[in-house]
């Protein structure tokens, strides 16, 4: 019995590791969440079991709690069990509880890292979370804790002068910009990334405080990854649905 994590990557199939699919070739069963490319399921065994267990916000959604007794039960039934989650498991993915669960129940265990949408998807838009003279590092943080408030180290993260990576952020915009507001940076560059490394890839590219009416306007939805800090003004124009500069004038 044997239990592989696998991180599928932030959206494009081809960024999925070579590792990772000599995996998916030897699979016996395949769990895969919402956010996963329907194409690296062409890597499986025509005769692997291939079981959606999808997390996200909005359509249907198994929760955790009945995820790792899958993967016990599947892994007795048939063997070789990979959980393939999008972007990295240990990334904001609860890979490590998932890993736990199945180490108590006498399941080996074994982690393929992913590239992670929180670096990922940024320059998929052209943006660097780090360059010299704008950001000297970043943070990476969740919009919402368990609890379906913000993060605490959001709070943190937006005193400092760092670039701030929010996943799973949107449905928290209006809190996370006023957040930010109050802390008088409303004139601070922010740029969402939908849907990036795909083909359907849209930004959006504002100040913290007109970010909200910009993605009502654009119409930008999840999944998305929000990018607040000067460089978020280095995206690539070519992607951008509307740029709006830091004093509010489109360009």
């Amino acid at each position: 019995m044997k239990l592989t994590l696998i991180g599928a990557g932030p959206g494009d199939p081809d960024l999925i590791t070579v590792k990772a699919i000599k995996v998916l070739r030897e699979a016996d069963v395949i769990m895969y969440d919402a956010l996963v490319a329907p194409e690296l399921l062409d890597y499986c065994r025509p005769d692997a079991l291939k079981v959606y267990v999808g997390k996200r916000r909005g359509a249907y959604s198994c929760v955790q709690e009945d995820i790792n007794p899958l993967i016990v039960h599947y892994a007795q039934q048939y063997g070789h069990v990979v959980r393939l989650k999008g972007g990295d498991s240990f990334v904001f993915g609860r890979g490590w509880e998932e890993m736990d669960y199945a180490a108590q129940h006498g399941i080996s265990v074994a982690v393929i890292p992913g590239i992670s949408s929180s670096y990922a998807v940024p320059a998929a838009a052209g943006i660097p979370l780090t360059t010299r003279g704008l950001s000297e590092s970043f943070w990476v943080v969740t919009g919402t804790t368990k609890e379906g408030q913000l993060s605490k180290d959001l709070q943190l993260a937006a005193q400092s002068s760092a670039t701030v990576v929010i996943l799973m952020g949107m449905h928290k915009l209006p809190l996370i910009a006023d957040l930010f507001i109050g802390l008088g940076k409303a004139d601070t560059p922010i740029a969402i990334v939908q849907n990036g490394t795909t083909p359907e890839q849209r930004v959006v590219v504002a100040t913290v405080g007109n970010i909200v009416a910009e993605v009502a306007r654009t119409g930008i939805e999840n999944p998305a990854v929000i990018v607040v800090g000067a460089v978020a003004t280095l995206a690539n124009l070519t992607d951008i649905v509307q740029q709006t500069s830091a004093n509010g004038l489109t360009q």
